[in-house]
């Protein structure tokens, strides 16, 4: 808008000076005479129209020029977004969220949620085909997710080349919000500004977040179902974050709207790409021990599991137990067990059939906006 402003200006001020010199022309171009005022009046005139025209000309072009390029950078980017369906279905709890391509081989980087706590999660593609999608792994700390779908030669981003934003880049939010599109439909696309490069500090209704790291915080309106694991590029269109979940700003309680920088991201999904993050259906592959752990053995009781994806929430510690001496304590969330992400205390029960009563059990647990790594010996 401030460059079609600038063009307006230039253009009538060239006009007001051309009206000038075509007074000046008429009064002294030929010594001891001069035109009648109406002549001169008519001919400034018509030359001030003229040259407004050439002016309003040279606008509509430079503004269909925007359009245009506005339109090419919008259209390089659709085909590297995916639309994610999964758990979910009730009011508060959409089960869909939005993804993007990060290698042509089928990788997807999204946000960990809920939508993601599924035995199948669908992924649709720009030019609407499905897959079911491979949970290849995650990261608590950053709520980032990984998935993979069997295609190949996709368009995809560079995380490697990501940019980095500062405050007042122009930049663009696509993602799926409210789950318009649904098939083939090109996802939404916001357009607005980077208010700040601030470190995130906020909650997420009742919880709180776990991500603490570097954030933009935008003036679009990116904060509605559907819209986290959505991607942030500058004006051109080069990746520069993945677009939050919903958060409440601890502060004054507005909603607020953001994306975690892809460098904040890159190492973690590097990991998980290399296979440090292990696939949650290598489970079925080991083998279980003559004699494992269990949560009575290392003093856990968990809330009681009343739906089919409990979390693991500790509901007590038992006296004298390994529990109890490395300081777990009630409402601690069990996230992780030896690296394995837990979606419910279902898994976790199922998860401690493979540790032998002599090994290392490993949690990582949250409590309030605190991760912490426990080790637990049995024996």
């Amino acid at each position: 808008m401030s460059n079609w402003v600038d063009t307006v200006s230039i253009g009538l001020w060239n006009c007001v000076k051309s009206i000038q010199c075509c007074v000046l022309s008429t009064q002294y171009a030929v010594p001891g005479t001069r035109e009648p005022s109406e002549t001169r009046l008519y001919r400034s005139a018509i030359l001030t129209f003229a040259l407004l025209g050439s002016a309003l000309v040279a606008n509509q072009s430079h503004a269909a020029n925007e359009v245009q390029s506005f339109s090419s950078t919008v259209g390089s980017v659709q085909p590297k977004m995916v639309k994610l369906y999964g758990a979910g279905g009730l009011r508060g709890l959409e089960a869909y969220q939005s993804g993007l391509l990060i290698s042509a081989d089928g990788h997807i980087l999204t946000v960990w949620s809920y939508v993601l706590d599924t035995d199948e999660v669908t992924v649709v593609l720009n030019d609407g085909r499905r897959f079911a999608a491979e949970i290849l792994g995650s990261d608590p700390r950053l709520e980032i997710a990984v998935l993979k779908v069997d295609a190949t030669e996709l368009p995809h981003f560079e995380l490697s080349s990501a940019v980095e934003l500062q405050a007042g880049s122009r930049v663009l939010a696509f993602s799926n919000v409210f789950a318009v599109a649904t098939g083939n439909e090109p996802v939404s696309v916001l357009h607005g500004c980077v208010s700040a490069n601030t470190k995130l500090s906020a909650r997420r209704g009742a919880y709180v977040t776990t991500y603490q790291g570097s954030a933009y915080v935008l003036d679009a309106m990116t904060n509605n179902p559907g819209a986290a694991g959505g991607a942030l590029t500058d004006r051109q269109g080069r990746l520069a974050g993945l677009l939050g979940k919903e958060l409440r700003n601890s502060l004054d309680n507005t909603w607020l709207n953001y994306a975690m920088p892809i460098p904040e991201l890159d190492a973690s999904v590097g990991q998980i790409l290399s296979g440090t993050a292990r696939v949650r259906s290598e489970m079925a592959e080991r083998r279980k021990p003559i004699e494992s752990v269990d949560l009575t053995s290392l003093g856990i009781v968990l809330v009681p599991n009343v739906v089919a994806k409990t979390p693991a929430y500790i509901d007590r510690i038992l006296p004298d137990s390994p529990a109890h001496e490395t300081g777990l304590q009630p409402d601690d969330l069990i996230l992780f067990v030896n690296d394995q992400v837990l979606n419910s205390s279902k898994q976790l029960r199922s998860e401690l059939e493979y540790i032998d009563r002599i090994d290392e059990v490993r949690l990582l647990v949250q409590r309030g906006q605190e991760l912490i790594d426990v080790s637990l010996f049995v024996e």
